[in-house]
């Protein structure tokens, strides 16, 4: 009897052994935290290219000049999480110009000088954007012509895609309202007031 419980005693301690034994193994660890998810960068310099289409009206003239433009942008870009903020400037010619009698005016160039700020969800920015507008108003009327050099202001919005890390696409509005000056072939104070639809691209450096 005494042996039999000597061996049943053995016995349950080989068991208590033999489980706290397997409790000290390194079990499968069937959850992995994911990785983290890859981010685009807005933040830093960039150039691109801007092609679109104006419209408008100088005002007292019943003109209302339209067309075609182009022309080279950059900018710099700060970001804090999803908000994003920076400076721009551009530069384009145009073939926006209409002709109702007697007089033609057209808008060869103009330039812009903004501010940007929005909000990014990971490659998709969304922005509103404005500051100094300028450019250049020639009129005509029969032989006469007159070109001047307006300053004013611009506003819009937008939307910017991140294609790749260093480059991106976008399409904007924006309108702008170059100040009246002084045009002798009309006899009074003209300017230009005129919207924009634009895409471009930018590179990122």
């Amino acid at each position: 009897m005494k042996k039999q419980i000597l061996a049943m005693t053995m016995l349950a301690a080989a068991a208590a052994a033999t489980a706290a034994s397997a409790a000290d193994l390194p079990r499968n660890n069937y959850y992995s935290q994911p990785a983290p998810g890859s981010y685009y960068n807005w933040a830093g310099w960039y150039a691109g290219a801007i092609v679109g289409y104006q419209w408008g009206d100088v005002p007292g003239t019943n003109t209302k000049p339209s067309g075609i433009l182009g022309g080279v942008t950059g900018g710099y870009n700060w970001q804090n999480g999803q908000f994003v903020f920076g400076g721009e400037t551009d530069l384009q010619i145009s073939g926006a110009d209409d002709t109702f009698a007697p007089y033609k005016f057209s808008n060869p160039w103009f330039g812009t000088l903004r501010g940007r700020a929005g909000m990014a969800w990971n490659n998709i920015l969304v922005y509103v954007t404005g500051g100094l507008a300028y450019g250049g108003l020639k009129g005509e009327s029969g032989a006469l012509s007159e070109t001047k050099t307006h300053i004013g202001w611009t506003l819009g919005t937008g939307v910017e895609f991140g294609l790749a890390q260093q480059w991106s696409a976008k399409i904007e509005y924006l309108y702008a309202d170059l100040s009246n000056r002084a045009y002798s072939i009309t006899g009074t104070n003209n300017g230009l007031e005129t919207n924009m639809i634009r895409v471009g691209v930018n590179y990122r450096f």
